[in-house]
């Protein structure tokens, strides 16, 4: 069914954002214009001095603003200057600033068609920096002490660092929690995925504090798997049969990936795990002649593969299959399509946290669906 919106709501929001956007510019500026931030120790003798009230007129509504002074009464603060009560045209510039992710550049050219005047790109960047401390907030909040499932998986992004382009591995957790909502852990940024690194992640999970994990979902990767038995020995530890399903057949010529596709399928759709293993059996009596390694491959890594068989039929899919992670990085590329190369660590983080925040209103409204026939 298709939903309706109020028109008073989506102007509130919309209000809301004006109020926010404008209140953040004022508060960089005064920032720029001091030279320090609020709490920092400085020799400046002028500081701040409270606010003054102010409504502002925009072309769908009043909105409340909060101008800050300086104790010289010194400040000309530029976003909202001081006699001025009305402001055109607000609402697409606004909802477009919003939308460009947080481009410094794009940023730079908004405002200044906002604001009718060139904005300096160390404004520009303080307004983005206000996200910093949220962000850190954010990564660091507590979590539950249990989690039945928890799932990882790592996609790359390039970002400019020491004058040159890295790609960064950027690590994305997301825990199902006990009344099955989804939530995102955190990410985590890294040039590598070594074992340090896992330990890493997996010892922050536990300062958030995740006491206990029944099952982990991870990707192919041997260390992620060592640093699980180490930090949650108790754990499960199920490799995603997607991914292995999919890697090896970038060496299958395509006239046939269909019908090794099926033939895999077999094996980890079996109902049980001696039939799991007659398919796998079968799967070798056909194709080891010219695919010995995919084999080779499912029998070396069984036991990891295999871990969702120990599990009730209704979770299986759930443990097996990788969707929910893969969809999260593929809402994140997608709202990040037009950045082809990060200026820093920071502004990635910052794209990345954007998109998170919005996908967390969406998990908070539906658990998963059976999730009562699946933990209960």
């Amino acid at each position: 069914m298709e939903r309706k919106y109020n028109p008073n709501e989506v102007k509130q929001k919309i209000r809301d954002l004006i109020q926010q956007t404008f209140q953040e510019a004022l508060e960089a500026e005064l920032v720029e214009f001091l030279g320090y931030y609020k709490y920092e120790r400085s020799e400046n003798d002028n500081y701040r001095n409270g606010y003054i009230p102010k409504t502002v007129k925009t072309d769908i509504g009043e909105v409340e603003i909060k101008t800050p002074r300086d104790r010289k009464g010194e400040f000309e603060p530029k976003a909202v200057p001081k006699r001025k009560t009305m402001i055109d045209d607000l609402e697409s510039k606004i909802v477009a600033l919003y939308a460009k992710e947080m481009s410094t550049r794009d940023i730079q050219e908004l405002l200044s068609d906002i604001y009718g005047m060139d904005i300096s790109p160390s404004l520009i960047s303080k307004i983005t920096d206000r996200l910093l401390p949220k962000i850190e907030e954010w990564q660091n909040r507590p979590s539950d002490s249990v989690y039945p499932v928890i799932y990882t998986d790592s996609t790359f992004y390039k970002v400019r660092q020491e004058g040159k382009v890295a790609q960064k591995a950027v690590n994305v957790v997301i825990g199902i929690n006990k009344d099955g909502y989804k939530e995102l852990l955190g990410f985590w940024l890294s040039e590598t995925e070594n074992a340090s690194y896992w330990l890493k992640v997996l010892n922050d999970l536990k300062s958030k504090g995740v006491e206990d994990v029944l099952i982990f979902s991870v990707d192919g990767l041997a260390c992620i798997s060592k640093a699980i038995n180490n930090v949650y020995p108790q754990a499960d530890t199920q490799r995603c049969i997607v991914h292995h399903v999919r890697n090896p057949l970038k060496y299958v010529p395509w006239k046939e990936r269909k019908q090794v596709t099926n033939d895999l399928k077999l094996i980890y759709q079996a109902y049980t795990i001696e039939e799991a293993k007659i398919r796998l059996d079968e799967f070798e009596d056909k194709w080891t002649d010219k695919y010995l390694h995919i084999g080779r491959s499912w029998k070396e890594n069984w036991d990891e593969l295999m871990t969702y068989f120990d599990y009730p039929v209704e979770i299986r899919k759930l443990l097996y299959t990788s969707n929910i992670i893969e969809s999260v990085n593929s809402n994140l590329r997608k709202a990040i399509d037009g950045k082809r190369v990060f200026p820093s660590d920071e502004s990635l983080l910052k794209s990345l946290y954007i998109v998170a925040v919005e996908l967390e209103k969406k998990w908070s409204k539906k658990p998963i669906t059976g999730w009562g026939r699946i933990y209960g």
